[in-house]
């Protein structure tokens, strides 16, 4: 193993039947110190009512074992009215670090008019957010270049995390975004790729590539092996293993 400070960028919490997706704490624990992850980033997108979801998150994980789990808030935009007042207690009484929204399972797109209010508050406080690039259920002809373009302009002072960015094989699209769009990260976790991380390593992305293992829909052992196993320089691991999360999320020397 590599001696550097670990984050999980990309993990959920809470039970999802359709995947067999289990919340057992100590699998979480146990498959992290099997990894050798320090600390995992983990929110909760499964329930309808995010303020539920929240409070599961920070009641079963973060309050449990504080050294190990970092909180992610959720709100939906289909309850606008009671999203900013959430956003307020999570990052203002909670202390998470970042967004995760989910357009797919609130079958509205980024540019919904619902997700308005968020972006805004989030640009205001300076609040990173990952989402996926694209989704299932966004308009025919959706361009994701064209997409964080607008997102990057219109809230310049997010910073965006694409979710599974770096977790496909090599992608010239996400490459040309990360590198011409200001304010963009890409997160590792997906399939069992040979070439994607180290494609983008070879284009200068390093300082924007987070490792990520969506656990516990994916195993965190064979994503953080992606890494580790990868023909890259050991520096750009150890940013991309947890030194580039430290720094976006303004966390401390582990």
């Amino acid at each position: 193993m590599i001696n550097t400070p670990i984050i999980d960028f990309h993990a959920h919490g809470g039970s999802w039947g359709r995947m067999s997706v289990t919340d057992d704490l100590q699998i979480y624990l146990s498959l992290m110190n099997q990894s050798g992850i320090d600390k995992t980033c983990i929110n909760c997108i499964f329930m309808g009512n995010a303020r539920f979801g929240n409070d599961f998150i920070n009641t079963k994980f973060v309050k449990s074992y504080p050294d190990r789990f970092i909180g992610v808030a959720f709100v939906t935009p289909h309850y606008p009215e009671e999203c900013i007042e959430e956003l307020d207690r999570c990052f203002d009484e909670l202390n998470f670090k970042y967004l995760k929204i989910y357009p797919d399972y609130c079958y509205t797109s980024n540019e919904d008019v619902g997700y308005q209010p968020i972006f805004e508050w989030s640009d205001y406080r300076e609040i990173p957010i990952m989402s996926h690039g694209i989704y299932p259920t966004d308009p025919v002809g959706t361009n994701m270049f064209k997409r964080f373009e607008n997102l990057t302009k219109n809230y310049p002072k997010i910073k965006w995390i694409i979710a599974h960015g770096a977790g496909q094989e090599p992608d010239e699209n996400i490459v040309k975004i990360t590198k011409e769009l200001p304010n963009i990260w890409i997160e590792t976790c997906g399939p069992s790729t040979l070439f994607g991380i180290k494609y983008l390593v070879d284009q200068g992305l390093s300082d924007r590539i987070l490792f990520g293992s969506d656990m516990p829909v994916m195993d965190c052992r064979q994503q953080i092996g992606r890494i580790i196993t990868t023909d890259i320089p050991k520096e750009d691991k150890k940013k991309i293993l947890g030194l580039n999360a430290m720094k976006l999320l303004n966390i401390n020397p582990i």
